[in-house]
Parts: structure tokens; sequence; C-alpha cells
């Protein structure tokens, strides 16, 4: 399987360059068709307000439009927000709104709703947001079209995370006065996006439908989006094999099958569109396990699993070994410099046995439950990978399998754990998508995706708080090198691979990502040299 590596990147590569300039080719888009699309594994809530997991946010991002997107070169570009400023002191930041927007009910979109969205969601249960925006002191709305951020301290990743799914939108008039985590329009969401909300039928799919009233001109141009619920991993390949499916992104169908479907004639595979995210998959170590609370076994641990031969056996070669905390693809930030955990087995046994936990008469130190991210193979395999390396080293483990909901709730509300595996965005910034791994203030909130491991370190909040108003760039650099360097000591979570998702679509389909958001972006810019047939 080693082999395959190389294989499968250069086919890909081939296939993403012809996809761009597909995208792009001189023929005039053509309105019209249904484009089925698959989300894997069905949505816990189609409003990314209190959730982001990766299904939420997939279908959400055609319903709810953001202040702004994000082109190719991470730069923020006019959505909501037609234009913005930033006072020189970064103390005042002020959107200027697109005027004639309306919410999918027919109500006016206004500078109310941002204002209500910032305070009572961005600033509160969403999980990447509190710490970005606790900084925001007052938010004035001197007339309709204008929202004026007043902070008490510079927070310079705020325009990094400001699109759709980033810093969703919600209508007030729908939710004013109620509560906000079990409103009903979270599971019919209500939004000013390109398509509008009309089925979810559980178990099977979430039907998207055209917004006539839609403020860029003639789009979108699909007059459908089925988002199908199909779990099964080769009944996803024979579905984008068939044509039934002809859109399906965040690696939908196994690596096995890559080559073989990049091969046809009816399908094209690309990379693009998830450079916003920079995804990192990682294990949470819960240090309030009776073995996990000695960093001495967070160090074996680290030092047991080959991450080289995780990347090309278990990933295919679609990743590469996570050095830090924070990614190598923020370069401004990243610190090649931490300490180190080689694939060393020896200094692995060597660290269990000085924490006191010898091998046993049937060579087993102690046993350890693994929860997987339950979001297709690569997640199992990933556990399954893990339960192998540990065996090495006398540490049994269990894998357990279940679904979201329960995935969730075991993780990060009860804590009945012992290692999980999932994967988290970087996003251009840390303060967006890291320092919530480790950041204590998240601790009992049972909010996904934060603190899963139960770390605390006072020095690393005082430094997560600080770049959060700290307001010159390099001192905000030099502070997250500290952050890398104490957080890869402690080893709560290991991160394990720098991750490049894919995307499979139709040759039919003009979809080449023309956004480096575009996997959790709008598909309205998409459309069909012929629509599919359908049934």
């Amino acid at each position: 399987m080693i082999q395959i590596k190389p294989i499968l990147i250069s086919v890909v590569t081939a296939m993403f360059a012809t996809a761009v300039v597909s995208a792009s080719a001189g023929d005039a888009p053509k309105q019209g068709g249904t484009l089925t699309t698959i989300v894997q594994p069905e949505p816990v809530t189609l409003t990314p307000a209190a959730n982001t997991a990766q299904p939420t946010q997939y279908v959400a991002a055609n319903i709810f439009d953001g202040l702004v997107y994000y082109d190719l070169d991470l730069k923020p570009q006019p959505s909501l927000a037609q234009s913005w400023t930033v006072a020189p002191d970064g103390l005042t930041i002020t959107f200027n709104l697109r005027k004639g927007v309306k919410w999918h009910d027919g109500k006016p979109f206004s500078s109310a709703d941002v204002k209500w969205s910032l305070e009572n969601v961005w600033k509160t249960i969403h999980p990447r947001n509190r710490a970005i925006f606790e900084n925001v002191a007052n938010v004035d709305t001197p007339d309709e079209a204008t929202v004026i951020l007043r902070l008490s301290k510079p927070s310079l990743p705020i325009l990094s995370v400001i699109n759709g799914v980033g810093a969703p939108i919600l209508p007030k008039h729908l939710y004013e006065g109620t509560d906000i985590l079990n409103n009903p329009y979270n599971n019919k969401p209500v939004g000013t996006g390109a398509f509008v909300f009309k089925e979810w039928k559980k178990g099977e799919y979430v039907l998207l439908e055209r917004n006539p009233d839609y403020w860029e001109p003639k789009k979108p141009y699909l007059d459908k989006i089925v988002f199908k619920v199909i779990p099964d991993a080769a009944a996803r390949a024979a579905a984008i094999e068939k044509g039934e499916v002809q859109y399906a992104a965040f690696n939908p169908v196994p690596f096995r099958d890559v080559e073989r479907l990049a091969k046809l004639p009816a399908i094209k595979v690309e990379t693009g569109g998830y450079d916003w995210l920079s995804p990192v998959l990682y294990f949470d170590l819960n240090v309030e396990n009776t073995y996990l609370k000695d960093v001495r076994v967070r160090q074996a641990i680290a030092h047991a699993v080959d991450k080289d031969a995780l990347a090309k056996v278990v990933w295919y070669g679609y990743g590469k070994p996570a050095a830090s905390a924070v990614p190598s693809t923020l370069t401004s930030f990243h610190d090649a410099t931490v300490p180190k955990y080689p694939f060393d087995l020896k200094k692995a046994e060597a660290l269990l046995d000085e924490a006191g936990f010898k091998r046993g008469a049937d060579g087993v130190r102690f046993t350890l439950n693994h929860d997987f991210l339950p979001y297709g193979d690569d997640y199992k395999r990933t556990g399954e990978y893990l339960k192998q390396a540990l065996k090495r080293v006398g540490i049994e483990v269990n894998i357990r399998s279940q679904d979201t909901a329960a995935f969730i709730k075991r993780v990060y509300a009860d804590r009945d754990f012992d290692i999980s595996s999932s994967w988290n965005g970087a996003f251009p910034d840390p303060q967006i998508g890291i320092v919530r791994e480790y950041w204590s203030g998240w601790l009992g909130t049972k909010t996904p995706w934060t603190n899963g491991s139960g770390y605390r370190n006072a020095e690393v909040d005082g430094l997560i708080q600080a770049a959060a108003i700290e307001g010159n760039p390099a001192k905000r650099v030099e502070g997250f090198k500290r952050f890398q360097q104490i957080v890869q000591r402690d080893v709560p979570t290991l991160p394990l691979l720098e991750l490049r998702f894919f995307t499979l679509y139709s040759a039919s389909l003009r979809a080449g990502a023309q956004q480096a958001d575009q996997s959790y972006g709008s598909l309205k810019n998409v459309w069909f040299d012929t629509p599919p047939a359908q049934n």
C-alpha cells in the first residue's frame, strides 16, 4: 500500500489542474438541474451556531451567507458585507452591509441581525469564537446597513473567521427571547443564502431549493441540492461511479477507490477548497484517566505511534506527519523546534516502566478504550492502527464505535473515554481553531471539539488569553511559539497528521474550487453542462 502514494498524488494533481480549467472555461453558466451530493455522517443539527461538526457546516454553508468569503489567497471578499474598514489602532471595525437582502421567510436582513448574532451566538455558544470576539465591548448599529464593532483590545483573527459557518448570522426575529440551543429553527434553518431549506428526511436526505430572491443576480444556477445520507462506503463509491451522486467532498470513498475512480472519464478529483480549514488529525488523551494523567505515559504513546506509517499506510499519502499543535500550513506561527517524539518503541517502553506500569505475566501493562470519530472508514482504520501500535508496548486498546451524537456525548459531555481521535480545522490563525483544544475555559461546558483531553495549564491559559488581545503580530507569534513548546511537552493532545482532503465530482459539473473555504462554502457558483436525468 505504501507504493500507492505517488500514484494517487499524481492522479489528483492532474485532475485538479483539469478541474480549475473546466471551472473557468468561457462557456456561459447554464441554469437548472438537481445536484446530488453526500453528507456523511448525517448531521445532528443544520445550524452551525453551537455545533461545528463537519456535516452541519457542509449543509449550512448553502443556507447561511457570511459577512465575507475567502479567496484562494485566504483574503476576505465581500458577501453580506460589501466593504469594511479597520481603524489604525485596531479597536474599531466597521462593516457596510449589502442592502435589499432578505431572509428566506421574506423578512429584511439588517445590522440588527449581525449585532444580535455576535452578542448571543459568537461570543457565547460558538465553539471557535468566544475567544475571538470576547474583546468586542460594544456593537453599534447607526443604521440598518452599518455594523460597528468597538473592541476593548485588538483581535486580529476576527477578519479570518466571518464567513457563513465561521460566524453564522441567525435571524433575530426567529431567535430572540428563545432557548437558542433548542430553537426549532436549528433543524429547519432560515438563512440569507443561495439555497432555501425545504425538507430533512432523517436517515435519507436533506433537500434545499434555489432561493429565487437571492441578492446575487442569476445565482444560484442549480435548482436543487439533495444531501444524501449513505453510511456504507462501498455504496457511496458505487453511487458516484454510476452518476447518481455528482459531487462529494471530505474523502467520500475509501482511499483504495480513488485511483480507480479518478481514471474514469466521467469523474474528476481535486484537493482544492480546503485551504481555509488546514485540517489536523489528532488523538485526545484523557488526562483524568488513571494512567494517562502521567505525562510519561502520554509521551510513551507519542513515541509508540509511527506517524510516517500512519500517513502512508492508513491515509494513503493524503496527509503528512504533524510536528506541532500548530500545523506547518500556518507558516508564520508554526514552531519546528518543539519537543519531538520520533517513533521509538524502546523509549516508549522505558517511559512506561519509569511511570511504574510494568508488563504483567501476560505482557499487558493496562487497557484503554478508544473512541474514533464516526465519519467513515479512515477514522476506524486510524483506531485499528492505534490498537496495533500500543499493543507492541504492552497497552491493550478496546475500540468503540457509535454514531456522531453518542460520540459527542461520550467524549465532551460524559467524558467516558480514554483516547479519542478526531480532526479540527486550524484555520488561518491558531486563535480560531487550535487553542480551543487546550484552553481550560471550555471545561465543563460540554461543547463539542473543545478541550477533549481535560487539560489545565495556567501558563497556557495565559498565553491564549494574551494572544486574543495582542495587537502586535510579532508578539502574538512569539506567544504562540511558547504555547507550542508547552503543549508539545505535556502532550494532552497528540497531533498526528496534517490532512489533505479530496473531492470527487461529475465531469459534467463545473465545480473547480473557486475559493479557499469552498469545502464549507456555498455551491451557488456550480452548474451543469448537461444536467443529470432525475429519477
